[in-house]
């Protein structure tokens, strides 16, 4: 879809993109074409697509044979989406994709997704994945560059917080490519990146670690600029701390960005007594 489709589209349902829902719809098809390739949509299999617009993605989804379950908050599109996408393996919810039932919603089979992701709901969306009983495969999102590069830093880098390390220890996450604001309409005042979430399974086997990790990932990164064993110590008690940070060989005063992700499973599993798996 060029502009003038869009514009067309647009002026079809009577609706002016909003920022404040992060409504910046791609027009350049050979990044959308790029974003197909990367995600490698497969026949038959489930794909999750958030914030759809006028389906210029959807429709490559549906060509490559994928079953696609679309998440629309705002009416209009959705609407326009019913009218003009007649297509058996399209499915559409009406919804804030940010309160959806996905296990209603997708059911225990594995799935994966996909998304040019409303910017406005990034981080509330992929931490809802994280959280799920079977997360996706694998993601292939458009998002800011500042959120790519958070999802995607190394220990060390100021940009490396608690989604970096949440996200990391289910996915390997890279920046695929960079995204000038030109390509949207309209455009955002940000350029934007192409990240991928590939899952790993190195902490498959420890759903106790996948459990407890997020509490003590989420306590220290709350308070990053105190040493990690007085926030530690207050929150799980100085005796089990001062053992676990030294099973870990960590100093007191060391800084949460500092830490790894298997470091935080280690401090974890330490904290809580838990057993690591057998090589």
């Amino acid at each position: 879809m060029n502009k003038q489709q869009l514009t067309a589209a647009l002026e079809s349902i009577g609706m002016r993109p909003g920022r404040g829902l992060g409504q910046n719809f791609l027009l350049d098809g050979n990044l959308l074409d790029y974003i197909v390739r990367l995600g490698a949509p497969k026949s038959g299999e489930r794909i999750l697509e958030v914030g759809p617009g006028f389906g210029s993605l959807t429709r490559r989804l549906l060509k490559a044979g994928a079953e696609v379950f679309a998440v629309e908050f705002d009416h209009r599109i959705a609407e326009y989406l019913r009218q003009n996408l007649d297509n058996p393996m399209f499915h559409l919810t009406e919804a804030d994709a940010c309160r959806v039932d996905y296990v209603e919603l997708l059911g225990d089979l594995p799935f994966r997704t996909i998304a040019n992701l409303p910017y406005s709901i990034s981080t509330i969306f992929i931490a809802r994945m994280l959280e799920l009983p079977k997360p996706p495969e694998s993601m292939f999102f458009m998002l800011q560059r500042e959120m790519g590069e958070r999802l995607s830093a190394a220990p060390g880098c100021g940009s490396y917080g608690a989604l970096s390390v949440r996200t990391q220890f289910r996915y390997e996450v890279k920046l695929e490519k960079i995204v000038p604001p030109d390509v949207f309409f309209p455009p955002p005042e940000v350029d934007s990146a192409i990240v991928s979430f590939r899952r790993h399974d190195r902490y498959a086997s420890e759903p106790e670690l996948s459990r407890l990790l997020p509490g003590v990932v989420k306590t220290v990164f709350a308070q990053r600029r105190k040493q990690m064993g007085k926030v530690l110590g207050q929150n799980y008690g100085k005796e089990k701390t001062a053992a676990a940070l030294e099973a870990m060989k960590l100093p007191h005063e060391i800084r949460p960005e500092k830490l790894s992700v298997d470091e935080f499973a280690g401090l974890t599993r330490n904290l809580f007594g838990l057993s690591a798996p057998e090589a």
